[in-house]
């Protein structure tokens, strides 16, 4: 394998050090700063390469989305967060409640960073499907969310359709009286709905993904 550049390198030891720190992973403009690079647009190219080796893992949706492979997190501070079921990325599944009734299944355990306020109105769901993919939300993966009923167009929503007793994430975009439903995966088809037909359960805060 090619040796890493010198500012990958360094970029990597901040990381590194920063998440020894702080228990919780740096942004791009942290990296930015404290290694006097240019512009993100160059910390992100040095992450692609890292990334590419297999030496970080990355999820673009949220501004401290970085983690190094193989490093397990301090548990000293970590705020349990519960995982209440699971939710479809691709056709919505049918359930016979709202998800935020399911009994608690297991829990995630987050930096302080990632879970203000010691977690309070945050739960989780594990995905079923791959209509998020090209989100980097995969099958399998747990996705963290924000418990709240309003959100903007282009969010990452759970959402509940009421007629259909089913729920679904997709980004959420309010059309006139109908919602569009938009997975991101190029290969399925949005859903359209009446606006009065779905309920925001919560909005995407953060992607976790279990290595074996």
């Amino acid at each position: 394998m090619k040796k890493l550049s010198g500012r990958q390198q360094a970029i990597l030891d901040f990381i590194g050090d920063f998440l020894d720190n702080n228990d919780y992973p740096p942004t791009i403009r942290d990296i930015q700063h404290e290694l006097n690079i240019s512009s993100t647009s160059v910390v992100d190219y040095n992450l692609k390469v890292l990334e590419d080796r297999d030496l970080i893992r990355r999820n673009r949706n949220i501004s401290r989305g970085i983690e190094l492979v193989g490093r397990t997190p301090g548990r000293s501070t970590m705020v349990s967060i519960p995982v209440i079921g699971q939710i479809a990325a691709g056709q919505p599944i049918p359930v016979p409640e709202a998800f935020s009734e399911y009994d608690v299944s297991s829990m995630i355990e987050l930096s302080p960073e990632l879970a203000p306020n010691n977690g309070h109105n945050l739960f989780a769901l594990r995905v079923k499907g791959y209509s998020m993919i090209d989100a980097l939300i995969n099958d399998g993966d747990i996705v963290v969310l924000k418990q709240q009923a309003t959100c903007e167009n282009g969010d990452t929503v759970a959402v509940w359709l009421k007629d259909e007793r089913e729920t679904t994430l997709k980004r959420f975009y309010l059309e006139g009286d109908r919602v569009r439903l938009q997975p991101e995966n190029r290969t399925m088809d949005p859903i359209y709905t009446a606006a009065a037909n779905v309920e925001i359960q919560g909005r995407l805060v953060s992607v976790h993904r279990q290595v074996d």
